[in-house]
């Protein structure tokens, strides 16, 4: 039997081990969303300076039946990073369709909440998948085996069978080719006439931005700070989180935002599970996270670039983000 927990221990320490021994140094903005972490950003989610959440919740509301009516043989909705699982209820309530819904994160605690959120859907039935992306879409693309692949040549034709969701702007944790590396792989695992729903963060002004990634709550940096307390659990490290600060930047000429813990005096840390030992200088920061943000002709782009046909995009002004259904052709 493989020790799937040993496993992804492993993985989390080499990971660890590699990013931090880069220039600059660096941790995966996966590893953030531990439990302890996913809770935190349900609560930024919350916050009123981080307008992501609503607006995608507004342009479901508003737009539901007609996302539905574009997949009216809808069998199968699979949602990559599906949070706290409203999105996906929301989308559901009320549907006649009989749907399995595959959930894909590598947060457990998401997941658990997301499955306990649908729950009460009519007719769905949920599978969580605790893996990465490109692996959950493999696991499902194995289960579902060649009688599914013929099944959706022969409907592709008479609009899709599976609906692919990747919301709450997850796209702009990717850089450019990772991007494009992903939405390849969707459209493959979909096949011809599969649909998929993604939610974009478009660009908008500064303030509004640097505002919500570093909220006058703290909330974004307590977020941001609990990786370097999952370090110290799971490695065995000695960080001070009180030597450390949070700090966001707007990078424009790349449209992202940056998240960064930075140094607030030299140190030495240690990480006794992988015999490391780091200096920090006053000043030396740590690269968390890029999110980047779209303009709407910008990604419609991007999903014509990876073998999508788009199909109609709605956009929330009051928040400046962009929800677009799109077809794999």
């Amino acid at each position: 039997m493989t020790n799937t927990s040993a496993l992804a221990s492993s993985s989390f320490a080499g990971d660890v081990r590699h990013h931090l021994e880069l220039t600059p140094r660096q941790l995966p903005s996966r590893y953030l969303y531990n439990p302890l972490g996913s809770a935190l950003f349900d609560a930024i989610c919350e916050l009123p300076w981080y307008g992501i959440t609503r607006a995608e919740h507004r342009l479901l509301d508003a737009h539901r039946d007609s996302i539905l009516a574009h997949c009216p043989r809808l069998t199968r909705i699979v949602e990559l990073g599906p949070g706290d699982g409203r999105k996906l209820h929301r989308l559901v309530q009320g549907t006649s369709h009989t749907l399995i819904a595959h959930l894909i994160d590598v947060s457990a605690g998401a997941l658990a909440r997301a499955a306990r959120a649908l729950s009460d859907a009519p007719n769905v039935t949920v599978v969580t998948h605790h893996l990465p992306f490109d692996d959950g879409l493999d696991q499902i693309a194995r289960a579902s085996g060649p009688a599914f692949a013929e099944a959706q040549a022969r409907t592709a034709g008479l609009r899709e069978s599976t609906l692919l969701l990747f919301l709450g702007s997850n796209i702009g944790n990717f850089d450019p080719p990772a991007s494009a590396a992903l939405l390849s792989r969707i459209r493959a695992s979909l096949g011809r006439g599969g649909a998929f729903l993604i939610g974009a963060d478009l660009v908008k002004p500064e303030r509004d931005l640097l505002l919500a990634y570093d909220d006058p709550l703290g909330v974004s940096a307590a977020f941001n700070l609990n990786v370097l307390l999952r370090i110290n659990r799971e490695l065995g490290a000695d960080f001070d989180l009180r030597a450390f600060r949070h700090r966001t930047v707007w990078n424009a000429a790349r449209s992202r935002m940056e998240m960064y813990l930075v140094s607030t005096r030299a140190q030495r840390v240690r990480l006794d599970a992988i015999a490391l030992d780091i200096d920090f200088t006053d000043g030396e920061s740590i690269w968390t996270e890029s999110s980047y943000k779209y303009t709407a002709h910008g990604l419609i782009s991007q999903l014509e670039s990876a073998g999508f046909e788009p199909v109609a995009q709605w956009i929330d002004r009051e928040d400046a983000f962009a929800l677009t259904l799109a077809r794999a052709v």
